[in-house]
């Protein structure tokens, strides 16, 4: 017996399967496109919820609920002077993607080497004294030394 399933209200778009982030950065589409870090990503979505809050049009979903909750435990930087700043270090590093910034504001790695195992493409882009710098700079707007 066969079930009469309805259709879709809408086709999807097969993935082009063309995008990878490994030492060849190849995003496709996204190739440009402006990104988060997981630390704005989280201060975006709690200011969206606070303002839904003072309207009183809050649907929390599961999956916002799980998103909000992976963000607070991943997100690195927690108050948005941090964030900010972090944001604008990383805007003077026009040589790397947006992507590869985005990336080392969220893992916040402690070596080059670290840096350049989790993202490929930073290999042939930044020598490792450069990216230890950078590195050293993130590492301390998170810990600022006294």
């Amino acid at each position: 017996m066969a079930a009469n399933l309805a259709p879709t209200a809408r086709t999807r778009e097969k993935p082009s399967g063309d995008e990878e982030a490994t030492a060849n950065l190849k995003l496709g589409e996204f190739q440009n496109v402006p990104t988060l870090t997981l630390s704005e990503a989280r201060l975006l979505i709690n200011a969206v919820m606070d303002h839904r809050k003072t309207l009183r049009t809050v649907d929390e979903t599961e999956t916002l609920i799980k998103t909000q909750d992976y963000l607070d435990v991943f997100a690195r930087f927690k108050q948005k002077e941090k964030i900010e700043a972090v944001e604008r270090y990383l805007a003077t590093k026009t040589e790397l993607e947006l992507f590869e910034r985005s990336q080392l504001g969220s893992l916040c790695c402690e070596s080059a080497e670290e840096a350049k195992t989790l993202v490929p493409s930073l290999t042939n882009k930044i020598n490792d004294q450069d990216l230890q710098e950078l590195l050293d700079e993130i590492t301390n707007l998170r810990n600022p030394v006294y």
